[in-house]
């Protein structure tokens, strides 16, 4: 259910009336605000969450303005906390008998999401700032160019921070005693970013990640969509597929989990609009035809 409380009432399909003609119903409402507070009736869309939990001012270059994830991450964040939700409430009827009533809001999944800097903040009081990714605990955890396309580079401890200067032949810095633990790379990282981007410049994306994979040194592609969605290994590990039924080609997208072996994939094609509607309300809500046809005749379904 994605309608604010107000509008459930006042289409009597909120869960206290829905709950006395299945005591044990499992109803989740996925709403903006969630359905206690002063904002419960607030419109909300991805972009708006993503403004009130923080992560829009801390994402983006430090002298740009704030800015939206390139995905709607508050839709899909809060989508993951209700299946989690609904499969902990399924098991506990399955148990009890009881049924419960789910309140997730985009607000608050998102917000949890950024805990990572609201933490720290809370901790020490210091205000996080938009950086472009540049300000991780790591000291080199970012983006850097190369001759043509860019690259993600993960230094994230002292063994692969020397394995990466002893990968691009400059063994040297890598036991430089200036640079020996993290906090004294985070106290010189603009001056070691500009050494690495320096040498990052000189070879090709494809040539250095090739070398990093050998040298076991953290490091990627800043992919395309197109580029992803043609990765051979991950439509080698079954995410992405098409469904042809029905006389249509529907491209799909997996879970990307694998149990016992076997990648997860789906047992019927995306319904069109309304097609299991009657099914529905037969098997579910025990309507009989007349009524079905009744609501249909009054253009509520």
């Amino acid at each position: 259910m994605n309608l604010v409380e107000r509008v459930q009432k006042k289409l009597a399909v909120d869960y206290a009336r829905l709950a006395q003609v299945k005591p044990d119903l499992v109803y989740v409402a996925l709403t903006g605000f969630g359905m206690q507070g002063s904002r419960k009736d607030f419109p909300c869309y991805d972009l708006i969450a993503e403004g009130y939990s923080s992560v829009m001012d801390l994402t983006g270059e430090a002298e740009s303005p704030p800015q939206k994830v390139g995905t709607p991450a508050a839709d899909l964040i809060a989508g993951m906390d209700a299946a989690y939700a609904v499969v902990a409430a399924l098991f506990d009827r399955s148990r009890t008998g009881r049924g419960h009533h789910i309140d997730v809001s985009m607000i608050d999944s998102m917000t949890r999401f950024m805990s990572p800097r609201i933490v720290p903040f809370l901790g020490s009081g210091e205000v996080p700032k938009r950086t472009g990714a540049r300000d991780s605990v790591i000291a080199v955890y970012q983006v850097f160019e190369t001759r043509d396309d860019p690259i993600t580079l993960g230094l994230g401890n002292d063994a692969i921070w020397k394995r990466f200067w002893q990968a691009v032949a400059r063994p040297e810095i890598g036991t430089d005693p200036r640079y020996a633990s993290n906090s004294d790379r985070r106290a010189a990282r603009a001056e070691i970013v500009e050494q690495i981007q320096q040498v990052l410049r000189s070879r090709t994306r494809d040539e250095w990640l090739k070398i990093f994979v050998e040298a076991k040194v953290p490091a990627g592609p800043v992919n395309r969509v197109d580029q992803v969605s043609s990765d051979p290994e991950l439509i080698s590990r079954g995410l992405f597929f098409n469904d042809r039924s029905s006389g249509r080609n529907i491209p799909q997208v997996g879970l990307g989990i694998g149990i016992d072996g076997t990648h997860s994939s789906y047992r019927m094609p995306p319904p069109r609009l309304g097609e299991h509607t009657a099914q529905v309300l037969r098997d579910w809500a025990r309507y009989d035809d007349g009524s079905i046809d009744e609501l249909r005749s009054t253009k509520t379904i």
